[in-house]
């Protein structure tokens, strides 16, 4: 009986993945999206995703030494925070532009409220609602001077972006969503590129399918419904043209997932995807705006802490609060 027996507090039950291992598989998923932005836009996307990933570890680096902070470089959150950043940005953007984004995105959005996993909002999307505001004309020109695969490209991504095409009715060049030449920011334009990544984080467990389809499917049946209602020659085809146009699959799988900002329970998770596709709806095919995914995403990160208090499970033997009987 002399063995000492050490009690500790919970949880007992722990695992090898941290957040370093996350990040990095968060990164690895986005070089497919990377990749493609720099093969479609050439030279200049890959200036704007340098600097946008060095000013954000820069900016965090500072901000800690400042404050006294501990060091949270080694966890490569702000690598995806500045990743993101860069993809979130057109082709030709000047590049103090994605800097000053990702210093706003790492020190107002994240290290203001406490760093990591206490931001309120993605800080990228926080970072790119900023710029759009900030400088609205360069951040929506999304015309290309030419990339590496040569003029062909060049045409055919300086041509309207497809979400200004759809908003008029018209459909567009499935393929050429699906592939990527069309116009549109430097990760967004190739569905193809985003869903190589995608399935590497669901294969690494990274993220759940939850979210990602209540909101993709949310979107897709209301935009379908009302392909039909409004009479478009080819519904499916313009609803697929919809699904793969603009930031709604690098959002959906990148932006939406993110820990911090989304509920961790598994009612939450699908009512905040079907809540994201229904202002997606509202803000493509209701609003004046082409576009919506930015805003949907940081409007349901702010209500999160609602939908987890009202969606928490139960635990196992406790009754149900009852409710105070009105007294006359």
């Amino acid at each position: 009986m002399g063995e000492t027996i050490h009690v500790s507090p919970s949880p007992h039950v722990r695992d090898s993945v941290n957040t370093q291992k996350i990040m990095a598989a968060v990164v690895i998923a986005l070089l497919p999206a990377s990749l493609a932005g720099i093969i479609l836009f050439g030279f200049h996307a890959l200036l704007v995703l340098i600097l946008s990933v060095a000013s954000a570890v820069l900016s965090e680096f500072v901000f800690e030494k400042i404050t006294k902070r501990p060091s949270t470089l080694y966890d490569l959150s702000a690598v995806v925070t500045g990743l993101l950043i860069g993809l979130n940005m057109p082709p030709e953007i000047p590049l103090f532009i994605p800097v000053l984004g990702s210093v706003f995105g790492i020190i107002v959005v994240k290290q203001f409220f406490g760093g990591i996993g206490q931001n309120f909002m993605n800080p990228a999307l926080g970072a790119r609602c900023f710029l759009l505001i900030s400088f609205s004309g360069q951040m929506t020109n999304f015309a290309v001077k030419g990339g590496i695969l040569g003029r062909a490209a060049a045409d055919a991504v300086s041509s309207a972006t497809p979400l200004v095409t759809l908003k008029m009715g018209e459909s567009y060049s499935l393929g050429s969503l699906f592939l990527g030449t069309v116009g549109g920011t430097i990760g967004e334009t190739s569905a193809l590129a985003i869903l190589i990544g995608a399935a590497f984080l669901l294969v690494m467990h990274v993220i759940d399918l939850k979210i990602p389809l209540c909101y993709i499917g949310t979107f897709t049946v209301l935009v379908l419904i009302t392909a039909l209602i409004r009479g478009y020659g080819s519904p499916v085809y313009f609803t697929l043209c919809e699904v793969f146009a603009g930031g709604l699959m690098l959002g959906a799988w990148f932006m939406a997932t993110d820990y911090a900002t989304s509920p961790m329970t598994p009612n939450g998770q699908i009512v905040y995807g079907v809540a994201l596709g229904v202002l997606t709806y509202l803000f493509r095919m209701v609003s004046k705006s082409p576009e919506g995914v930015s805003y949907a995403i940081i409007l349901m990160n702010c209500l999160t802490p609602m939908i987890e208090q009202y969606t928490r499970p139960r635990a196992f033997g406790v009754p149900r609060p009852k409710k105070e009987a009105k007294h006359e």
